[in-house]
């Protein structure tokens, strides 16, 4: 015998709507430099015993109300609580080298901070992809550029990050050709987004990309196993 029939009208669940909302919860609306010096600190699968410790960039504030800190992170600035690999390393905490002391959760300040400025800058939702914010790149980030496996690669430094209104976010490069002034600056027409104009890029701290730059044996070789294990 079937199941008898309610009564009321079933009620039929958009399943791609739900999953809207909940990437709109998980949306990037706010950063706040990090200008203190903590660190986000993180293990390798192959060095279960060892810590190991990297300067924060930024604090990031979700639609949701979730704040975590972020790092340039192989091709992107990354969520340090989303960092969850065996082979490139898994988040265990933040850490303030003043006081040794490690924690997992954000400063309640850098909370503060960011909700407040959130509601100061309040921004209207449009249809259009609008450019939210822009911070300046304060740990000496470079950018490994490539735009064809056959083409060299270009090692660039990190002016800037910008955050648009979907949530994404990009490097700011610079075309030395078009730089009036220097320093380069924020603003300055020179820079561009590194995704928009090339194919493949990689973020590096600054003593990373100096081992590149100077060609070091052990580093290339390290950066040639990482390129093609992500192809």
């Amino acid at each position: 015998m079937g199941a008898s029939l309610s009564p009321r009208s079933a009620q039929v669940i958009d399943l791609e709507t739900v999953r809207q909302r909940q990437q709109a919860q998980k949306c990037l609306v706010r950063l706040a430099p990090e200008l203190d010096g903590l660190e986000m600190v993180y293990q390798l699968a192959a060095s279960p015993d060892t810590y190991y410790g990297m300067p924060i960039l930024a604090w990031g504030l979700r639609e949701d109300g979730s704040v975590f800190g972020m790092v340039p992170w192989m091709e992107t600035l990354a969520a340090c609580h989303d960092l969850n690999s065996q082979e490139n390393g898994y988040f265990v905490g933040y850490r303030d080298p003043e006081t040794e002391e490690i924690f997992d959760s954000p400063p309640d300040h850098k909370y503060h901070e960011l909700v407040a400025a959130a509601e100061y800058f309040d921004y209207e939702a449009s249809g259009e992809i609008t450019l939210i914010q822009q911070i300046p790149d304060t740990l000496g980030t470079h950018a490994l550029c490539m735009n064809h496996p056959n083409t060299p690669w270009h090692m660039k430094p990190v002016y800037g990050w910008r955050l648009y209104s979907d949530g994404s976010l990009d490097a700011l490069l610079a075309d030395e050709n078009k730089a009036a002034m220097t320093p380069i600056l924020l603003g300055d027409k020179c820079l561009y987004g590194a995704h928009a104009r090339h194919q493949t890029v990689y973020f590096f701290q600054r003593h990373i990309a100096n081992r590149i730059l100077e060609e070091d044996p052990a580093t290339l070789e390290a950066l040639a196993m990482m390129v093609v294990a992500s192809d």
